[in-house]
């Protein structure tokens, strides 16, 4: 055999049909792999890092504030009185007491008319009958009372119309519930309401500048607001020029307060 024979390889059979493996191919998709884990990982990251950046940045809007409450006072004039008046009459019958009670708060009502208080400025409060009994549960009479609302919005004639009222009525008269008020007064509670602000915005400075801030915008205000009614006071009954003595009344001043709970922000 010579030397040519001997070199010859030996070709592959009919079963061996797969191509071999190449190493650089394993390695470009080892390479892939790891690309794509890479890219999945800056993903991730940039998601938390742009999370936390909102967190942050929502964090940062929450102003601090500061809550302080104001008051402010008005002082005006009454010049308003409302008052209660009445007539109680007993009679041995319901229809009696009933009956001559009527007659009484008739008359009652047309002095109050006399004296200028209006119709519309009159309204029946109460009207009642009930039985009288003694000690051993017997009926020994009727009771029966007519009482009325009244407004008058001039106080000066309030004394002679009350007094009037009363002799009209006789003895069985029931007067209660006496006040004064101001008609309007919205001006009162425009000065409060000023007075108050002001008063608000000088506790929060301080407060604020105590701190170390400033006071900044108004975020909230809400406003509550009171009458205070003042007292009755009633005078040594004098005589008039008929010498008959007349009930004298001091409307004085009243009060209008505001309070006002204001919301500031700080800076």
């Amino acid at each position: 055999m010579s030397d040519t024979e001997n070199n010859v390889e030996p070709s592959p059979t009919s079963g061996d049909t797969a191509h071999p493996r190449h190493p650089r191919s394993g390695r470009r998709g080892a390479i892939a792999a790891l690309l794509i884990l890479l890219v999945a990982s800056v993903l991730v990251s940039t998601i938390s890092i742009a999370s936390v950046a909102l967190t942050r940045s929502n964090s940062s809007k929450s102003a601090s504030t500061i809550t302080v409450t104001g008051s402010g006072t008005a002082k005006g004039t009454p010049d308003t009185v409302n008052f209660q008046i009445g007539v109680s009459t007993v009679a041995q019958s319901a229809v009696g007491a009933l009956s001559e009670n009527s007659a009484r708060v008739a008359r009652l009502i047309a002095s109050l008319r006399s004296r200028g208080v209006a119709k519309s400025d009159m309204q029946t409060s109460d009207l009642s009958i009930y039985a009288n009994y003694d000690n051993k549960g017997n009926i020994t009479g009727f009771t029966a009372s007519n009482n009325l609302n009244v407004t008058m919005h001039t106080i000066k004639n309030a004394g002679s119309a009350i007094d009037t009222a009363a002799r009209a009525a006789g003895n069985g008269v029931q007067l209660n519930g006496l006040s004064f008020s101001i008609s309007n007064d919205s001006s009162l509670l425009r000065k409060a309401r000023v007075a108050a602000m002001k008063n608000a915005y000088l506790e929060a400075s301080q407060i604020a500048t105590a701190g170390g801030s400033r006071i900044g915008g108004i975020i909230r205000i809400t406003d509550q607001e009171n009458v205070s009614s003042p007292p009755v006071i009633f005078k040594t009954l004098a005589p008039t020029a008929s010498g008959v003595a007349t009930t004298p009344l001091e409307a004085g001043s009243q009060s209008v307060n505001v309070q006002v709970t204001v919301v500031y922000s700080l800076r």
